[in-house]
């Protein structure tokens, strides 16, 4: 177990993937892993790193997941696991993509968005802590070296087709990974089909081993198809399996040409439905699937689904890889893409990708009508609306959904804008706010907000170009990039006055004003905040007047007038309390809290600041608990009670050390040399 920032104690995770039941002998591999192992942790300073490659199919990623499970005691802080996608269509993973999987696995909530600021925080979170790390299916050295923990006491292993030779610069210990032999291979067919089945047709079954060449990815899927079939004699199969004249030998060695002839065989015999199924979830550029997203993509029941998903895993076709989580491997998510090519027209593919790009857009619709229910939405428009249910019941499953699916959902996004799905792309976008809000997820808030803001503008909708710009802008401006944040306000501002829409002036106004603040330029901000006020209460948007308060408010405590800041404070929580926007509310109620306590009502205030962490707490918004115990801890602290003051401290700088490093290292400082400088508003 270890403590979340919160103070709760989490789970130490588990994400090493299940071993098949079927794993065969590999001892002499094991033994060698073992050794390499031992000796890592004799020799040099450096963390011990092992790299496993070998042809496709080999079974890389089950050895090791067996292996390290027989270390289970020696890293009681947990395993980790990430699939690099090293030989994927959609190109290998970013670095920063699996930092930000493992630091919230250990139980971050935001993360910077920056590489090096990453790996920085990644190797002082894991510093003290014994952990194993599997980074499998990677391509090159250089995606692996941000993603080397901190400090000895953890083990790093990789997988993968190349040797990555390059890795030895780290210390890095190597093992190729052969093929089975054949005694291991018929052995391996024999613990799916049977002893007696084998024994009866003993060479055909030596042959389809040979036919195989020793790869147990094929060894397995041939077994899968023969027990699906127990009066099919092996010999049939065996002469199914045999190679044309003209395979390249090239492919063979690599595996690739033995694995599809497998695929093929087993492609064969699945039912119509399933290999619908199988041909469409090859075209979906998704890296998991689950059975809600197969019943979308085929226009089908999710019960439909799932007796597919059934036949493919009976048929080693598709990986289990959590509850409801599967996954090709690589080669077959290339032959199920190639069988859509070949077997399916142009338009059926093209009404495939649809579907599943507007499910994801009316599910995440769905989560952002729950999590950021007071802020206005642009209308969404679906070529192919589904009546399947959201795989959600209420607001912390929303979220948990959002944040699982956030790669996917991306996916779709890039999807959508490839094909020329316009206002799909920026739609699906817009519905991913609560994500970026809640979670600040900064490389994919730029990324996903560069691609909508260009798509809205290819739609030739302004409103939803203005509101990209804004919602990218609060991206910027919360990541502290305040230039830039800058220029997308000035944009939206200029786009808004030119439409003549007020509530999006007043949006690209407060931003203004915003960066302004966190630029310490209080004096430029107030203009542009006390605009923004005048142009929404003209318009009839409280909301947007009461957020714009709150910034004024925080001026004023900056500026040490806490009886100012209270009047600003009170009329933003009455207005939003009116309006029903319960985080926001909170976050007024924070504020007033602290300038209360400023002004010598310390209990009063405390007492507010503490409801509002309370609801911070319960919807899991950490940015904000990390802000309320900042401002406890500062109105401990002028109060006189050092004890509560640090304990404060402490809770905020937890978070702070897995949200915000930046304000980590400001809060660091000595509890009696506060900077001065009061919680920001994002």
């Amino acid at each position: 177990m270890h403590e979340a920032a919160a103070g709760a104690m989490l789970p130490a995770p588990r994400q090493l993937l299940s071993v098949p039941v079927h794993f065969t002998n590999r001892r002499d591999d094991m033994a060698a892993l073992d050794g390499l192992f031992a000796n890592a942790g004799t020799t040099g300073s450096a963390l011990p790193l092992i790299v496993v490659s070998g042809s496709a199919g080999v079974g890389k990623t089950t050895l090791v997941s067996k292996w390290l499970r027989t270390l289970g005691s020696e890293f009681p802080d947990g395993h980790l696991y990430v699939d690099l996608r090293g030989h994927t269509s959609a190109g290998p993973a970013d670095p920063a993509e699996a930092l930000g999987q493992f630091l919230r696995a250990l139980g971050a909530g935001s993360v910077p968005a920056d590489l090096d600021e990453l790996s920085s925080l990644w190797r002082s979170y894991t510093a003290g802590l014994r952990i194993a790390v599997m980074l499998d299916n990677a391509f090159t050295a250089a995606q692996i070296r941000p993603l080397l923990p901190g400090g000895r006491g953890s083990l790093v292993v990789v997988t993968s087709r190349r040797t990555l030779s390059g890795l030895g610069m780290d210390g890095a210990k190597f093992h190729r990974l052969q093929a089975l032999d054949p005694d291991d291979g018929v052995e391996l067919l024999t613990r799916g089909i049977g002893k007696d089945r084998v024994a009866n047709e003993l060479p055909a079954a030596r042959r389809i081993v040979a036919l195989c060449a020793g790869l147990p990815l094929a060894v397995c899927l041939v077994s899968a198809r023969l027990a699906s079939r127990p009066r099919q004699p092996v010999e049939s199969m065996a002469c199914a399996l045999t190679p044309d004249a003209d395979r390249l030998d090239a492919l063979e060695m690599e595996g690739e040409a033995t694995v599809r002839n497998a695929l093929d065989a087993s492609y064969a015999v699945l039912t119509a439905e399933t290999a619908l199924v199988y041909r469409t979830l090859g075209l979906l550029p998704l890296l998991t699937f689950d059975a809600l997203t197969a019943a979308a993509a085929c226009a089908q029941s999710v019960t439909w689904a799932e007796r597919c998903f059934d036949e493919l895993i009976e048929a080693n076709l598709m990986e289990d890889t959590g509850p409801d989580t599967y996954r090709f491997h690589d080669l077959v998510r290339v032959h199920a893409r190639d069988r859509a090519t070949a077997d399916d027209t142009d338009r059926a593919r093209g009404k495939s990708l649809r579907r599943t790009c507007d499910w994801y857009l009316q599910t995440a619709t769905a989560a952002q009508a729950r999590l950021t229910s007071a802020q206005f939405t642009l209308p969404r428009t679906y070529a192919h609306p589904s009546d399947l249910p959201a795989p959600f019941t209420d607001d912390v499953s929303a979220l948990a959904w959002l944040d699982a699916q956030r790669l996917n959902l991306m996916a779709m996004v890039k999807t959508a804008a490839r094909s020329g799905w316009h206002a799909t792309a920026w739609q699906l976008v817009d519905a991913l706010w609560p994500l970026f809000l809640r979670l600040r997820h900064y490389n994919l808030w730029f990324e996903a907000h560069e691609i909508g803001l260009d798509a809205a503008r290819h739609d030739g909708n302004g409103e939803a170009e203005r509101q990209m710009l804004n919602s990218g802008a609060i991206g910027l401006s919360a990541a502290r990039r305040l230039s830039d944040a800058t220029v997308w306000y000035g944009l939206s501002l200029e786009a808004a006055r030119e439409a003549g829409d007020a509530r999006d002036e007043g949006q690209a106004l407060l931003g203004l004003g915003t960066c302004h603040r966190e630029a310490g330029e209080l004096t430029d901000a107030v203009p542009y905040l006390n605009r923004a006020i005048t142009v929404w209460e003209d318009c009839g948007y409280p909301r947007g007047a009461a957020l714009a308060r709150i910034v004024l408010g925080e001026i004023e405590l900056v500026r040490n007038n806490p009886n100012v800041a209270v009047a600003y404070f009170t009329r933003a929580h009455d207005a939003l309390v009116s309006v029903n926007d319960p985080h926001d509310a909170a976050r007024s109620l924070a504020f007033l809290g602290h300038a209360r306590a400023q002004k010598a009502e310390y209990t009063a205030g405390t007492a507010q600041m503490e409801e509002a962490l309370a609801v911070f707490t319960t919807t899991g918004a950490k940015h904000w608990q990390a802000r309320t115990l900042e401002m406890l801890g500062r109105s401990a602290l002028k109060h006189g009670d050092n004890a509560a003051a640090e304990g404060f401290r402490a809770q905020a700088l937890a978070l702070y050390e897995i949200t915000s490093p930046a304000d980590a290292r400001r809060l660091s400082k000595p509890a009696d040399q506060p900077d001065g400088r009061p919680p920001q508003q994002h």
